[in-house]
């Protein structure tokens, strides 16, 4: 798989394509909005300089890393591809319409994947003609950096083409995991209480957003809390794969989306992207202190790891993925200091178990629901 081919020129599109043509494969990008696609390439050449200034790679290496670049006019352009990644706006009509015309163009033999983030990949991959070749291959952002990526193949993708996506990224300098097609896959799964709760937390007047982040900071060891995450990934978006997970959870109250989130959403608040999140970004703003409070930090910090402890012994019970995989891609997906399964067994699944039951009495909704398998552990 030396001809790779990549659907969308933003952030995300554009950082697979550099990490693929890192490893030496010829790649060819296609933008609906063309003028993206110079735009991004630009960026690129910027954003290669910058890593040799820094002495990351040789000059040699980025005139080849970009000289492996190309652009195409239309989706035929892709029509020499081994594989064909997509990478635009999360919305499944767009995407299907985008694959079913691809399939005229590309060969029998050629693999095409989403990099979809909670999207199911069986209902993306139905209406090809060849759904067998479909397959959710999931970077994290920025692509170039974080090493993670989820390759999950749907109900219909053939038996042997995970493993064969999963040596391919290894080759490309990944860390592959094969998650299971549900939504969320590990990493948006697992994850969403880190925001959900938090949001939960500030809603109710308990904390303020500097409080929970500076609480997880300080006695997780995350390296941002999650109010500085969603302004950093954007609210909107943030709010836009909580939607999508809880809908496709037939509406599971563990996923339900905060009012406070999409309140943010319609206001245009998404963070750094827009200068003005949960965070003042704009030029001079000073970011408010937190007001210390030792016991308070230990009531957020063990409410937040209870949930997502419960969220990662759940996804382990229903065979998600293994073991291994699910500690990997909370570490290397979204930077957490540990793997929550061990981050259990050292505070004591006990423990986990007390606080659920505890947030489960006091609020009596199904969110604070244990893991059958959690009173096991």
């Amino acid at each position: 798989m030396k001809n790779i081919g990549i659907i969308g020129a933003g952030t995300m599109g554009i950082g697979i394509a550099q990490v693929a043509a890192t490893a030496g494969c010829k790649v060819v990008v296609y933008d609906a909005q063309a003028p993206q696609i110079d735009k991004a390439l630009s960026g690129l050449e910027k954003t290669l300089q910058k890593l040799v200034e820094k002495t990351k790679i040789s000059q040699e290496k980025a005139t080849e890393i970009r000289n492996n670049i190309s652009k195409a006019e239309n989706l035929q352009g892709l029509k020499n591809s081994d594989l064909v990644i997509e990478a635009i706006i999360e919305n499944k009509e767009i995407k299907t319409k985008v694959f079913t015309e691809l399939e005229n163009y590309v060969s029998e033999d050629c693999i095409i994947g989403s990099n979809t983030s909670s999207i199911s990949i069986t209902s993306l991959g139905a209406e090809l003609k060849k759904p067998e070749r479909f397959i959710g291959i999931h970077f994290f952002n920025p692509a170039p950096l974080m090493p993670l990526v989820e390759v999950i193949p749907s109900l219909l993708t053939e038996k042997s083409l995970a493993e064969k996506i999963y040596n391919l990224m290894k080759e490309w300098g990944k860390m592959p995991v094969i998650a299971k097609d549900i939504p969320g896959f590990i990493v948006n799964r697992i994850a969403r209480p880190y925001y959900g709760e938090g949001l939960r937390i500030v809603e109710e007047n308990i904390a303020t957003p500097e409080q929970v982040d500076e609480a997880m900071r300080t006695l997780g060891n995350f390296k941002m809390g999650p109010f500085e995450l969603m302004d950093l990934i954007g609210v909107d978006v943030n709010f836009a794969v909580t939607t999508t997970v809880y809908k496709d959870y037939f509406y599971d109250p563990k996923y339900k989306p905060s009012l406070l989130q999409q309140r943010m959403s319609e206001a245009k608040l998404h963070g750094r992207k827009t200068g003005k999140g949960f965070y003042d970004y704009s030029e001079g703003a000073e970011k408010p202190d937190a007001q210390k409070d030792d016991a308070l930090y230990q009531q957020i910090f063990l409410r937040i790891i209870s949930m997502l402890i419960n969220e990662a012994v759940e996804a382990k019970r229903l065979g998600v993925a293994n073991d291994e995989d699910i500690e990997l891609a909370m570490q290397k997906g979204v930077n957490y200091p540990k793997g929550l399964l061990s981050w259990g067994k050292e505070i004591g699944y006990s423990k986990i178990s007390e606080t659920l039951q505890s947030l489960y009495e006091e609020y009596q909704e199904e969110r604070y629901k244990q893991s059958p398998l959690l009173k096991k552990l």
